[in-house]
């Protein structure tokens, strides 16, 4: 049997490397900042609570780490800078009057275990370099007619406490006091993770927007799926952002001797929930939308038992909450039936849904004429099937999003990788984009 050497490269890695450092005729890469800000990325990995890995998660030292240097790169840029009351780093660049209202760019820093560098960490660094481009016209007397404020968020991924979006959704108002008592893995809680972090718990709410004075939110973010690359597209315009349910399922039967029960006499936890497991796939692909069951565990198995209890996750998204919904009815009422047929017990707990977003007309028009300017004269729409901060300021904000292809459509995984020349057109379809929401503005 041949072995590979474990520092050499495999195919698929020397095909990913390729493809990534592969530039069209006549593009050089890292033009106009995208070399700072690929450069910054990896700078930004480099904070990390694994040894051999990327993590970063929320009001940890790691994000104490990444704030601070993300902040460097703020004030560099020209913006005054500050952490919000749920630890969400911002930046200001003011605009042409003090009451201007604001047109916020960003996206997050936290990452999930052994991340890749670019999931919301290229949004984070392209709004800061965005944002210097209009700094630099303010100097020179050309302010905006709204203030720019670039936002480093330093929880969507909910890795930590389970509860995802909590900065965005601390900035739209929305913050459930349920959250404090949380529990991360060793036992703190959210409410005192905030106050060993330097926060006042009791002041989460402070962080929240005026509404009235937004002008609204845009987001780049990588596109986490492969439809980019496919139709050969560096930029993609978001028309929404899949709504999501997640739930925990136990089912319950009766432990027993490996050898001594009979067929007819189990009630195989198991076996009940890999057919649930399967009815589960088949609806989700017969209805088109998106579920994934990503934990199973069989609870005090052991080789020679019966399984008399297991439990396992169900991620379910939509193009629309309607679709999301009819599917978990669908879902629900089959696993029913399959415990009943076997004599089991179910129970379902729900513990996080999130309502799909729809992005904003008018902020998608500017989105689309940015995506045009950089050469694309036909951008592809596409809905996020994954969720971002953006939905969460979507409650209270128009907002909108720019998808960046991604090699093969890999992330939440080290393998995550972009282009140089795909960012630098990212950055000039953000500033174009910009430049439009200021005429209709003034």
């Amino acid at each position: 049997m041949t072995q590979t050497p474990a520092n050499s490269e495999t195919a698929g890695a020397r095909r990913r490397k390729t493809a990534v450092d592969a530039v069209p005729p006549g593009a050089e890469p890292g033009q106009g900042g995208a070399r700072r800000v690929m450069a910054r990325c990896d700078e930004v990995a480099l904070i990390s609570a694994m040894e051999h890995g990327i993590e970063r998660t929320y009001l940890t030292s790691q994000h104490k780490a990444h704030n601070r240097l993300a902040a460097q790169w703020m004030r560099s840029a020209g913006l005054q800078t500050r952490v919000d009351e749920a630890g969400t780093l911002r930046g200001r660049l003011p605009g042409a009057t003090p009451d201007a209202p604001v047109l916020y760019l960003g996206s997050h820093l936290d990452t999930v275990p052994d991340a890749g560098k670019y999931d919301g960490i290229l949004g984070v660094t392209a709004a800061i370099e965005v944002a210097s481009r209009f700094a630099e016209r303010a100097q020179a007397g050309e302010p905006l007619p709204f203030a720019l404020e670039v936002l480093a968020f330093g929880d969507e991924e909910g890795v930590r406490f389970g509860a995802t979006l909590l900065g965005s959704r601390a900035m739209a108002g929305t913050w459930d006091p349920d959250w404090f008592e949380l529990k991360d893995a060793r036992g703190v809680t959210l409410r005192e993770a905030m106050e060993e972090f330097g926060l006042d718990p009791d002041r989460v709410y402070d962080a929240a927007i005026d509404p009235e004075q937004t002008v609204g939110y845009l987001e780049a973010h990588i596109e986490q799926g492969p439809y980019l690359q496919d139709a050969d597209k560096a930029l993609g315009l978001v028309t929404s952002i899949a709504g999501a349910r997640r739930l925990t399922v136990t089912v319950i039967g009766e432990a027993g001797h490996a050898g001594g029960t009979p067929y007819g006499r189990r009630r195989d936890a198991l076996i009940g929930s890999s057919h649930a497991v399967i009815a589960i796939d088949r609806i989700g692909q017969e209805r088109g939308v998106i579920v994934t069951v990503g934990e199973l565990t069989v609870v005090d198995g052991a080789i020679n038992v019966v399984p008399g209890r297991v439990e396992f996750t169900i991620d379910l998204r939509a193009a629309t909450d309607e679709d999301r919904d009819a599917a978990y009815d669908e879902m629900i009422a089959e696993l029913q039936s399959i415990c009943l047929d076997r004599d089991l017990q179910v129970t379902v707990h729900e513990h996080h849904r999130a309502p799909g977003a729809l992005c904003d007309p008018e902020l998608m028009e500017a989105v689309r004429e940015g995506i045009v300017a950089t050469g694309d004269e036909e951008p592809m729409s596409l809905y996020s099937k994954a969720g971002h901060d953006a939905m969460a300021i979507a409650e209270v904000a128009p907002m909108a999003m720019l998808f960046t292809r991604c090699l093969d459509g890999i992330s939440h995984n080290p393998g995550e990788s972009v282009r140089h020349d795909d960012v630098d057109r990212a950055l000039d379809a953000l500033e174009t984009a910009i430049r439009r929401i200021a005429r209709n503005a003034a």
